[in-house]
């Protein structure tokens, strides 16, 4: 057991309760943070509570933003209006985002049908995508999740929920990542690489 005051001990468990980090890089963290100049160590403490203020879903597509409005993406009047990218965290929109390729509106679930983890459809924001399919803008709804169970499962239920308003719904492909090669692709990699093809 660790004799460090209870303060210090404190800091190292609330660093300790972040994704990936462990104990030792806890401590790592709390020690940096004591080693800072007080100015800093506010500052730091400050962006974590403005954060945690100032950020809301953002009322169209659930991504997140600042203050009231929507996000700077449903703000930009260069996108195209009639594609929304469906993806299970706002992290993926900073994925798809930096391709600079795509350059529709997004739909953030923030979540995926996972019945092992007690998440169902209604967990999920599926109801405001409805909405704004059903408002007719819409042409085209690309499904982005992860190609796992979990993401496979969510996009054929969307699948499904979305044809009764006649938008062409597609799904992202997956295959042969650039740079590897076909011996150490797995069986299911390989089989969507071939379903994926297209003509050169």
């Amino acid at each position: 057991m660790d004799s460090f005051p209870p303060a210090l001990e404190r800091l190292v468990e609330q660093f300790a309760r972040l994704p990936g980090v462990g104990r030792k890089s806890a401590q790592r963290l709390a020690f940096y943070v004591l080693s800072l100049p007080e100015e800093d160590a506010a500052a730091f403490a400050g962006a974590i509570t403005t954060a945690k203020s100032a950020i809301h879903f953002c009322p169209v597509c659930q991504n997140f933003a600042e203050g009231e409005g929507l996000c700077p993406i449903c703000q930009s009047p260069k996108r195209d209006r009639s594609v929304i990218c469906v993806v299970a965290d706002p992290k993926d929109v900073v994925a798809m985002e930096r391709s600079r390729e795509y350059q529709g509106l997004y739909h953030v679930l923030h979540g995926v049908i996972s019945p092992m983890n007690h998440v169902g459809p209604d967990d999920l924001h599926i109801k405001s995508l409805v909405d704004r399919v059903a408002g007719g803008e819409v042409k085209e709804v690309i499904m982005a999740t992860n190609p796992d169970t979990e993401g496979e499962a969510t996009a054929m239920y969307l699948s499904r929920l979305l044809k009764p308003f006649q938008v062409k719904v597609t799904r992202l492909a997956y295959g042969i990542p650039v740079g590897s090669h076909l011996e150490y692709a797995d069986d299911a990699t390989l089989m969507r690489a071939l379903e994926g093809r297209r003509e050169m």
